[in-house]
């Protein structure tokens, strides 16, 4: 399952280290963040609850960049 969310990041290198910090998340195959476009795709493994799996995502995502913002 593919979801797209809106994000909110401050620059390009805040937003490749929020795509690292999705991938490394379990549950996700795969992430794809577009600093131009604000953002975030993400391709779920088969048979998790993908709300649970972006609120680690988000968790992840505050540890590199503070400041940034999901909207789940």
């Amino acid at each position: 399952m593919k979801k797209s969310y809106k994000i909110e990041v401050d620059c390009a290198n805040c937003a490749n280290k929020m795509e690292e910090a999705a991938k490394a998340t379990t549950g996700v195959k795969d992430a794809v963040v577009n600093f131009m476009t604000l953002k975030m795709n993400v391709e779920f493994e088969d048979g998790v609850d993908a709300k649970m799996v972006m609120k680690d995502v988000l968790k992840n995502c505050k540890k590199v960049e503070d400041d940034c913002e999901i909207y789940l």
